[in-house]
């Protein structure tokens, strides 16, 4: 595996920490601690997401036009990490919104890009493998941040703001290791430059890559947000305090298995592993809506970790076999822009089958939704590998 592969893995990994100790504490620090209402927190935290899809797509295009991955990537990270301060300095919820806002544009600058830079950078018969491993060290920062940030909070007396400046710490380190320890492919010479976002380009994206924006579409509609694990165990009776170790389990297993599962997907045929996946999440949603109690949710828990590990590389990798390599900041862009808009749609509509039918009911439907996606991917012949064009 490349070293700059690992070296962006690490740069993942570093940030998540440091965002992950800061937004795992946020809603409370802002409830608690600045006065604001949950109407506050719920538009902000929409407000923050729609704004990093938006950012994505012309993030991606921009990487395609200029020929040029990492100085985006480098934007996007340094945006973040001079956010991290201005939540220990902030004094009124205003200057926390405004730091939200522009630690999302940074990740929506950053997202499109790294993964293309992935992309340029792997082997082609490594590219399950490297999408995996990136994938897997983010998610190792995904649950050290809320690890660090409960054991901080212990330690210091629930001392909001001295927990922020750590966070501090780990986003600096990854700037530093993304300036100093990964080096960009060369543009190839003679290379053209055009406007990614023209009818005439766009078209190069083929039936197959449109075919892989749907199947991830229709997929991440029957896996809407982790909020609703969190909440199916706090109604069976989990305490307050332990809540975390919800995430804390399923980010556990995410990261134990991405990087195998990515190996896996450059030895099999990637739509094959990608319905066993599916199968993962049915079998997942079913124990989730058996029952919110015992060992039947956490082994729904353990599932979903299961599922999350075998699938989020993976479309990440065919979404790089299916698109030109000169616009695959591009097709990376629209790719989570559906996706995100997919998962806001999922998480509104889980939301209203919880409060009118219960818990059982969001579940279920998951499981609909997920069935359908896999038999998208039985109708349909695997994608090929796009050429250069």
């Amino acid at each position: 595996m490349p070293r700059a592969i690992w070296a962006l893995g690490f740069v993942s990994l570093l940030m998540d920490i440091s965002s992950e100790l800061i937004h795992s504490l946020l809603p409370v620090f802002l409830v608690t601690g600045l006065g604001a209402s949950m109407v506050t927190v719920g538009l902000l935290e929409g407000a923050a997401e729609a704004t990093a899809l938006i950012v994505k797509v012309f993030s991606g295009a921009l990487s395609d036009w200029w020929g040029k991955r990492k100085p985006l990537a480098l934007l996007g990270y340094g945006l973040a990490a001079v956010t991290k301060p201005l939540f220990a300095l902030a004094t009124s919820v205003e200057p926390v919104i405004a730091a939200r806002l522009v630690d999302r544009v940074g990740k929506g600058i950053r997202g499109a890009p790294r993964d293309a830079l992935v992309a340029d950078i792997a082997p082609p018969d490594q590219r399950g493998a490297a999408f995996g491993l990136r994938q897997s060290l983010d998610t190792v920062g995904a649950f050290l941040g809320p690890l660090l940030a409960m054991g901080l909070m212990l330690l210091w007396h629930n001392d909001f703001r001295a927990v922020f400046w750590v966070a501090v710490i780990p986003a600096a380190l990854c700037v530093l290791l993304l300036v100093f320890g990964v080096q960009e492919p060369e543009r190839p010479a003679g290379a053209r430059r055009t406007q990614p976002i023209s009818r005439e380009n766009l078209r190069q994206l083929s039936g197959t890559y449109w075919w892989v924006v749907g199947i991830g579409a229709i997929f991440t509609l029957a896996r809407f947000s982790e909020a609703f694990l969190v909440l199916r165990v706090q109604q069976g009776g989990l305490t307050i305090a332990w809540v975390p170790m919800v995430l804390i389990v399923m980010n556990v297993i995410y990261a134990l298995g991405a990087y195998p599962f990515g190996r896996l997907a450059d030895a099999l045929d990637r739509r094959l592993l990608l319905a066993m996946g599916v199968v993962v999440l049915i079998a997942a949603d079913a124990l989730l809506a058996w029952s919110g109690q015992g060992l039947v949710v956490w082994a729904g828990i353990a599932l979903w970790g299961v599922h999350m590990a075998m699938t989020q590389g993976l479309l990440a990798a065919m979404v790089a076999d299916t698109s030109p390599p000169e616009l695959r900041g591009t097709a990376f862009g629209l790719f989570n822009l559906v996706s995100g808009i997919a998962m806001l749609i999922a998480s509104g509509l889980a939301g209203l089958l919880w409060d009118g039918l219960g818990p059982s009911a969001t579940f279920v439907a998951g499981m609909g939704l997920a069935a359908l996606s896999l038999l998208a991917l039985l109708l349909r012949p695997a994608p090929r590998t796009a050429k250069p064009s």
